[in-house]
């Protein structure tokens, strides 16, 4: 299993001198000597590729919005009030030093201008170490043109129209070179799929890794397909087709930065390319992961497909991976923060090898349907009007709750991905080092092992993110101590890639067709397809027959599907429905509660907020004033 090897692609950074004309853009640096030097051999080409990955985003980081500033997660204002991504949630972006943002130098994360810059430097030196392979040339040009086309994607999911860095501006060029002006967003969209496509068409790009023990986490053929599809999902979705809400958003010179009309054929494209993206991936190995039962012999079906749900993600290196991030990856510290204290024997001690603090939101639990795959506002036979009152687990329920124990019926009757994904109070928690039959579970009321513990050690709502824990990972007792299995973050999985494929074909009114792409995720996840499911269970029966109704299904199976891997974050953004979520209360239950009849209530810890300028980043106002050709995002 791929789980036993690691990754020794390490980005190992060379030093490059370079000058900046102005914040905004840095220019080829004038000593030429380093270049030479770093381009001498092909071990020095190497190190520069690797640096190339190194300005890859943190995605394993509080420094990841999509993390920290979604409303999938919740963190306690002790340990997040100062976070970036906790002020950007309760809409507190600025323009004077934009929080996490990826333009200019004003920020906590790199500038990504200067990952272009060092792109188009590789490209344009690669075929100068005098003992590098001609198949090894254009392989690392492949990989460069992918890295460069997705850094420009990060930058336009982020700030819509971007200069497009087709090549690095020459010190002789003067300043005036330097003050460009952004381009539309078809035409960035345009220029990333040439890359794209210039790299998939190359012929050394692998398809897949085959020397596992050392290339893990760098590109293939199937990575650019799969990033090309997300691409073009993004440019056909509300936020950047027919987006009327920027009609007035032009350069200086009256140049339109967003295309207001429409244009159904986006959505064509992008349905093309996520079916040769799946063709291809499927052709190549790839497939939905499912748990090895060998593994964790004489475990119920329930806890098998639990297991399969969560290890999708946190198995490293498994074959639904597309593409994985080599130098972002779960550490033990960062699972530690969603692992719930569950080892009877814990000691006062022993409990702090964890923190435990990241914590998804009441709302994020009651968007998991209900066991007959349906959301529990629309389930026939759910009975909504009293989830939050409380009943005793029964036999029947032993796989996911503690048999004789008390929990909110809310934690009922749920999906299996509800129970694989989600830790709370007297919750099963699978693995750990314990066969099925002595299964530990949760305890989260204060005073018990996993309650709160001090100041900063706790979940604030009273859930957990248990798929961000491997399930072989161990909090030892009762000497202090956590271990887990590192997985990589991933960039792009399978189940994703279906997913795209499902939105795309039913946007161009395929909708039968969509229908078999999101049920092969559901069959994954032990659920009925959903005409079944809608027809037998809904009270909207005939949701999933026509185009708007499968839209809200579709979005729905993304948000479950993918919660906690940092995707709800862009989804809502490009479906233009972070306005209607992103202001609500941060509620839970009442984590000092004692016993039933305390815990057991609904409690409010603050409220998130988001405004339509928040859909874009601001540019630095000391990049506007840097660059008068440059004009602002809207609302900024």
């Amino acid at each position: 299993m791929f789980n036993r090897y690691k990754t020794v692609f390490l980005a190992l950074l060379i030093s490059l001198t370079g000058g900046s004309c102005g914040k905004f853009l840095d220019v080829v640096p004038s000593n030429i000597a380093v270049i030479e030097e770093a381009f001498e051999t092909r071990d020095n080409a190497e190190r520069f590729l690797a640096t190339l990955y190194n300005y890859l985003p943190p995605f394993v980081s509080d420094l990841n919005p999509a993390f920290t500033a979604s409303d999938e997660i919740a963190v306690n204002e002790n340990i997040s009030r100062n976070w970036a991504g906790h002020i950007l949630s309760r809409g507190g972006q600025n323009k004077v030093a934009p929080l996490l943002g990826y333009w200019g130098n004003t920020g906590s994360v790199s500038n990504l201008f200067i990952a272009l810059r060092d792109c188009n430097i590789f490209l344009e030196n690669v075929d100068k170490p005098f003992d590098i392979l001609p198949s090894e040339q254009e392989r690392w040009t492949a990989e460069a043109k992918i890295l460069k086309a997705y850094f420009h994607f990060y930058l336009m999911r982020m700030y819509g129209p971007i200069p497009i860095i087709r090549r690095n501006i020459e010190v002789s060029e003067g300043l005036e070179a330097v003050r460009v002006s952004r381009d539309p967003v078809d035409q960035v969209t345009d220029y990333i799929i040439s890359l794209l496509d210039e790299a998939i068409e190359n012929p050394e790009l692998p398809l897949t890794i085959t020397d596992v023990g050392a290339e893990l986490g760098r590109l293939t053929k199937v990575a650019a397909y799969a990033l090309k599809a997300r691409v073009l999902v993004t440019a056909a979705s509300p936020m950047f087709n027919g987006n009327t809400d920027y009609a007035a958003f032009t350069n200086k010179d009256g140049t339109q930065l967003f295309s207001t009309a429409y244009d159904e054929s986006k959505w064509t494209k992008a349905a093309e390319a996520c079916k040769q993206a799946i063709e291809i991936a499927e052709g190549n190995g790839h497939h939905l992961f499912r748990f090895d039962k060998n593994e964790m012999p004489g475990s119920s079906d329930s806890t098998y497909t639990k297991l399969t749900v969560r290890g999708a993600l946190t198995e490293p290196w498994n074959n639904e991976l597309l593409w994985g991030g080599s130098n972002s990856t779960f550490t033990p510290g960062f699972q530690g923060r969603a692992q719930a204290k569950i080892n009877p024997l814990l000691t006062a001690e022993s409990r702090e090898s964890t923190s435990s603090y990241w914590s998804p939101p009441l709302r994020i639990a009651e968007m998991f349907y209900s066991s007959h795959g349906v959301p529990i506002s629309e389930d026939k036979t759910y009975n909504y009007a009293n989830r939050y009152q409380t009943s005793t687990a029964k036999e029947d329920h032993k796989h996911y709750i503690k048999e004789g124990k008390i929990t909110a019926n809310l934690n009922y009757n749920r999906e299996p991905r509800f129970y694989g994904f989600l830790g709370f109070d007297n919750g099963i928690w699978e693995g750990h080092g314990q066969t099925e039959k002595n299964s530990f579970f949760v305890e989260a009321k204060k005073g018990q092992r996993a309650g709160i513990l001090d100041a900063t050690r706790y979940s604030l709502s009273g859930y957990f993110t248990k798929k961000l824990v491997h399930y072989e990972a161990v909090q030892s007792a009762p000497n202090s101590g956590y271990s887990a299995e590192r997985y990589p973050f991933p960039i792009i999985r399978l189940a994703d890639l279906y997913l795209l494929y499902a939105e795309s074909l039913n946007e161009i009114g395929q909708t039968a067709e969509a229908h078999v792409w999101i049920d092969k995720i559901r069959e994954r996840a032990g659920l009925k397809g959903v005409v079944d499911s809608w027809r037998d269970f809904s009270i909207s029966s005939a949701k999933p027959l026509n185009k708007e109704g499968l839209r809200e299904i579709i979005h729905q199976e993304r948000m479950i599907e993918l919660c906690f891997e940092g995707q709800r974050f862009w989804d809502l953004r490009r479906w233009k429905k972070a306005e209607a979520l992103m202001n609500s209360t941060i509620r839970g239950w009442n984590i000092q509660g004692e016993d039933t009849e305390s815990y057991y209530n609904i409690i409010v810890s603050g409220r998130y907020q988001f405004s339509s300028r928040d859909y874009l980043w601001p540019l630095s106002e000391s990049d506007i004033l840097a660059n008068p050709n440059l004009v602002q995002n809207p609302g900024w």
